[in-house]
């Protein structure tokens, strides 16, 4: 089976680079790369690098409110670019012009813009996969501050910052799954009981490469490995999308799903589905979605001021909005369980190597027609 989620593995985001004319040479000039000398952008950045508190919210409001507009590229929902957007208007009277696509696309977006010396976007917050490609070719600026040092380390990289993580988590149809049959371990999604019952994400590659290495680290031989995804595809209904994937849970079409993401399945049980995610498989497999400034960026102040603020306020808004923040405030309700980050690096650099190994496990399932 071939997979139809575009997905940016080391040939995906090379072939990205390449048709927007960018991947040359990491010294290249630009409005993104800074040709050696340090944009206007990045020196402000590094201006207000030293402030703190309330002095540093006081300049950058200052500032900003000159500016008046924060242009903000996301591949966030848009009911959650909504919230976050109106959130931060209403607070600061600044006005957001947003883009709002899939994480590829709004790569595609940068890149052909940074390519044609057109400083697009201030700020982008969108996949680590993107942030990472960007970074790559020396788009971001460094991010110094009180809000970024609150980031546990798996969330804080090189040119971006997590601003939320997505947790891969098995979930289920609590009315086809019996009360302490839900599955505890990951390897219990090999259990023949699921066969015709799981199904897959089509795309997973991310979720399959980290739980793959953190087998190996426990001892496991990459035969017993490759035996339990074999074993939890046999039979598995495959589909495209982890949203339709949750619709498809709650409607009773399977079971259980090994990799959805744990918000979706919290939104739905919100609406009253019968669905549940916990208590956790452990480990939690966190995919972190981040903010990052552009070196290019028009409205520098704005920009920053946007990413302390996501950092701070903007993170009760994405709670609300049923999503999981990279600081945490008061109890932790993840506090004990054991997480693992993705390994972005591996990701980018030998993505395709891995997806092709996922779209072999997803080979032995049923796809399931969208």
């Amino acid at each position: 089976m071939n997979t139809a989620k575009a997905r940016l593995g080391a040939f995906g985001l090379a072939a990205v680079l390449v048709a927007t004319g960018c991947g040359a040479s990491p010294t290249a000039s630009g409005p993104g790369t800074g040709g050696g000398e340090p944009t206007a952008a990045e020196k402000f950045y590094a201006e207000m690098a030293g402030l703190k508190g309330q002095a540093r919210r006081d300049k950058l409001v200052e500032r900003a409110k000159q500016e008046k507009t924060l242009n903000l590229y996301t591949s966030m929902t848009s009911d959650i670019a909504d919230s976050i957007t109106k959130a931060f208007s209403d607070k600061f009277g600044i006005d957001v012009q947003l883009y709002r696509a899939g994480s590829e696309t709004v790569l595609q977006r940068v890149l052909q813009e940074q390519s044609a010396k057109f400083a697009g976007n201030d700020v982008i917050e969108t996949n680590a996969n993107e942030l990472f490609a960007l970074n790559t070719e020396r788009m971001l600026a460094e991010y110094k501050g009180e809000r970024r040092d609150l980031v546990p380390k798996a969330g804080q990289f090189d040119g971006w910052t997590a601003s939320r993580f997505n947790l891969f988590a098995p979930s289920w149809n609590t009315t086809l799954v019996a009360k302490g049959q839900e599955p505890k371990r990951w390897e219990d999604l090999a259990d023949p009981k699921w066969d015709g019952k799981l199904s897959m994400e089509i795309g997973d590659y991310d979720w399959y490469l980290t739980l793959y290495g953190y087998w190996k680290t426990k001892g496991k031989s990459e035969a017993e490995i490759d035996k339990l995804f074999a074993d939890m595809a046999k039979g598995a209904k495959i589909v495209l999308g982890h949203t339709v994937q949750g619709e498809l849970l709650s409607a009773g079409q399977f079971s259980l799903v090994a990799s959805n993401y744990s918000y979706i399945v919290d939104r739905a049980k919100a609406k009253g589905a019968p669905v549940d995610f916990l208590p956790f498989a452990q480990p939690v497999i966190a995919r972190p979605n981040g903010v990052g400034l552009m070196k290019s960026a028009p409205h520098p102040a704005a920009a920053m001021l946007f990413t302390d603020w996501l950092l701070e306020e903007g993170q009760q808004v994405l709670v609300k909005d049923g999503l999981t923040p990279a600081v945490v405030t008061g109890e932790d309700p993840l506090k004990g369980v054991e997480i693992v980050p993705i390994d972005v690096k591996t990701m980018v650099e030998h993505g395709d190597e891995w997806q092709k190994k996922y779209d072999k496990v997803v080979a032995g399932g049923e796809q399931v027609s969208n």
